[in-house]
């Protein structure tokens, strides 16, 4: 435990979505998605489709992904996804209209699928699910052995307005020792492809805290990814991660590490803000002439108020009330054995695994997801959606984050916003502001 005068070590947990999935837990009454739905505003819902396809797996991924896709495993996916598009849509319900306001693919690596299978994959979203992906924000992740031209052509025919590719690096020394094998002469490549797509936002993912990774070659990135002139860029601090790649090798995190990281975080930044961006979060920064209404990063994100249906078995849907998702696992076999199972599933009626949300834990995951964006949280938004006061409802956590400087004491006093310190350290801001319950939960996972 922390006190005020302490600063706890800046890289604890990326705080993407709260509660993590490993706080969540089997739903024993396994409810019908048709009465968790009933009741709830529907008309500006998010959508997200997963696909858990990867042709490596990098040293730092935990994500829900496995390598490659044998027996046409992707095709017997999307029968799956197919079925369980056709379920939630029939759960939804017409009794009142049901839009899609942002929608999103994501994975692993969406464009694994080949283009004829992408065409399906926005059938689905648009067929069964009645989203219009032309009219709506769409986000897609790629990579840069899978950014091929005709893959490209079709998301960019079907209405995609963000293309983000996981770079990381682009020296091949730093991304071999990421356990990512690519060329920095492909990276060139599939950025050329994508702007050729015109697709209108460009994301470009990078990491620091590389092993081997010096002030010069993170220059280097930096600049080999402003020459594109992406519309965002994402900085991601390097984690080791129970079960990845790198957290077999026994690498794990130290002192020496954290300043390495927070050095090359605030060289990142410094480097960004002088070039013509503006920062978004802690990770994210955008081109300050970028269009600002197409969308920023994946849904799950930034997503402080409730409503995203998730399709897929490693998607999360939320409303306001449960969380809910399918099994988890980083263990690249037990990844294989939730996606065959999923793919054999014929009933999707029914929620199986999720984690309740009470009001406390609605305060906390809209105050986190919330005043971790660079512009803050009006205090009179969280007032207006709860009826309560979050100066008074986490007294405790702002006095600390005062007492550390975390809060940026220029703000209008309407306005809750970290700092530059603050923001620096997120990561270690995010955790602290986690319920008893949830923390307990998280501990308590088996990791598989």
């Amino acid at each position: 435990m922390t006190t005020e005068a302490t600063t706890p070590r800046p890289y604890q947990s990326y705080v993407y979505a709260y509660p993590h999935k490993t706080a969540y837990r089997p739903l024993p009454d396994r409810p019908p998605l048709r009465e968790l739905w009933a009741g709830q505003s529907r008309d500006a819902l998010s959508l997200y489709l997963h696909i858990p396809f990867c042709e490596v797996r990098c040293g730092f991924c935990n994500l829900f992904t496995r390598v490659g896709a044998p027996d046409e495993l992707t095709g017997r996916y999307l029968d799956a996804l197919d079925r369980q598009a056709t379920a939630v849509r029939d759960a939804l319900g017409d009794d009142e209209p049901v839009r899609f306001a942002a929608a999103a693919f994501g994975g692993g690596t969406p464009t694994f699928l080949t283009a004829a299978e992408l065409e399906r994959l926005c059938d689905i979203a648009e067929k069964r699910m009645g989203a219009d992906l032309r009219a709506v924000p769409l986000s897609v992740e790629t990579s840069p052995s899978t950014a091929t031209p005709d893959r490209l052509a079709v998301l960019a025919d079907r209405g995609t307005t963000r293309l983000s590719i996981g770079v990381q690096s682009f020296v091949d020394t730093e991304a071999r020792a990421a356990v990512r094998p690519q060329r920095r002469a492909d990276v060139e490549a599939a950025l050329g492809h994508i702007r050729t797509a015109g697709v209108p936002v460009l994301n470009i993912d990078l990491i620091y805290g590389i092993d081997g990774q010096t002030p010069a070659t993170w220059r280097t990135s930096l600049d080999a990814a402003i020459a594109w002139q992406p519309e965002e860029l994402y900085l991601y601090p390097l984690y080791v991660r129970p079960l990845t790649g790198l957290g077999r090798l026994g690498a794990a995190a130290d002192a020496a590490w954290d300043e390495q990281r927070l050095r090359l975080y605030r060289q990142g930044r410094d480097h960004l803000l002088e070039h013509g961006y503006e920062q978004v979060s802690m990770r994210m920064f955008r081109r300050t002439d970028a269009p600002r209404d197409l969308g920023e990063g994946p849904v799950d994100h930034a997503c402080q108020t409730d409503g995203m249906i998730g399709l897929g078995c490693g998607a999360r849907s939320y409303t306001p009330s449960l969380h809910y998702s399918f099994d988890y696992a980083v263990d690249m076999r037990e990844i294989r054995t939730i996606i065959d199972a999923y793919t054999t599933t014929e009933d999707f009626s029914r929620a199986e695994v999720g984690r309740p949300i009470t009001p406390d834990e609605a305060r906390r995951r809209h105050l986190l997801q919330s005043v971790l964006q660079a512009e803050g949280m009006p205090a009179a938004d969280y007032r207006d959606r709860f009826g309560t006061d979050p100066y008074e409802d986490f007294r405790a956590e702002l006095e600390r984050f005062a007492a550390r400087g975390w809060l940026d004491t220029g703000a209008p006093a309407t306005l809750l916003r970290l700092s530059p310190e603050g923001l620096a350290h997120s990561d270690a801001l995010g955790p602290e502001l986690f319920s008893d319950s949830v923390r307990a939960a998280m501990a308590a996972y088996e990791q598989k």
